[in-house]
């Protein structure tokens, strides 16, 4: 069959029931033509819809028209999903551009250190109307203390502070406006080893605990979710590797070894 409708059923049906109104029901069946494809659920209680098959060109994908694989780039921008009926949606005009060069994804990951890792909540309000201040004072005193305490320097451990509740997960992007109702801190401390990580988050712990604003007259009580506060995450790992690679043949960059099968009747 035609490589652009084989591709985007292979695409679509990767997840199964992704596509359906019921994720959770089963897989999907499609059937490849020279023309296009037709796909459709295996559970009776499921059905797929236009824009479900349509939407799972999202998933996974920089391009939801444009999908690269080893040896060209799968088209979609003139994909027609049609309902064929209440379950079964119909796709047409899915190309497939063949590369003038063939390649293959190169990743690689390597140990970035180890974590510890503290977490605690903040329902003070006058800390919460100024979460950013008292965010930015948490991370000098960290810097501070751990310097004086155990003669760190910025460059021989990272850490970071999230927000969450507040703004740990959109950052800067999240248009919400206002002090919220409560934050949860989470202390994320990295080292070259783990006795060190743990050091770190151990000295930061009272202020996690009780650090107050410049401006309050009293020293607030935080709450840890846990205790010990400090938990120990072991062995962090960062991309160092991610790069395309041309090969000669489909096959050129992998060992491969052929053994003889014996039959047994």
């Amino acid at each position: 069959m035609p490589a652009g409708p084989s591709w985007h059923a292979a695409k679509i049906i990767e997840c199964g029931g992704q596509c359906t109104t019921d994720p959770r029901s089963g897989g999907v069946l499609a059937t490849i033509d020279a023309n296009g494809f037709s796909i459709e659920p295996l559970a009776t209680t499921a059905a797929c819809t236009p824009n479900l098959v349509a939407a799972h060109m999202l998933y996974e994908t920089a391009d939801p028209f444009r999908m690269r694989e080893p040896d060209g780039t799968l088209d979609v921008s003139d994909a027609m999903y049609t309902a064929v009926d209440e379950t079964t949606v119909r796709v047409e005009g899915s190309r497939f551009h063949v590369a003038d060069q063939h390649t293959i994804k190169l990743e690689g990951a390597r140990i970035a250190g180890h974590e510890t890792m503290s977490f605690t909540g903040i329902r003070d309000p006058h800390i919460l109307s100024a979460i950013d201040d008292w965010a930015a004072l948490l991370r000098t005193m960290i810097q501070q203390r751990v310097e004086q305490t155990i003669g760190l320097t910025d460059d021989q451990y990272a850490f970071d502070v999230r927000l969450y509740g507040y703004n740990a997960v959109l950052g800067d992007l999240d248009p919400a406006q206002g002090a919220p109702r409560e934050v949860g801190v989470m202390l994320l401390v990295n080292a070259p080893d783990q006795a060190t990580a743990t050091a770190v988050a151990k000295i930061a712990n009272p202020l996690m605990l009780h650090l107050p604003t410049p401006d309050m007259n009293y020293l607030p009580s935080l709450a840890f979710a846990t205790s010990p506060a400090e938990i120990e995450r072991g062995p962090a790992y960062e991309f160092v590797l991610h790069h395309v690679v041309d090969s000669r043949t489909p096959t050129d960059m992998f060992r491969i070894e052929f053994e003889e099968a014996t039959r047994r009747d």
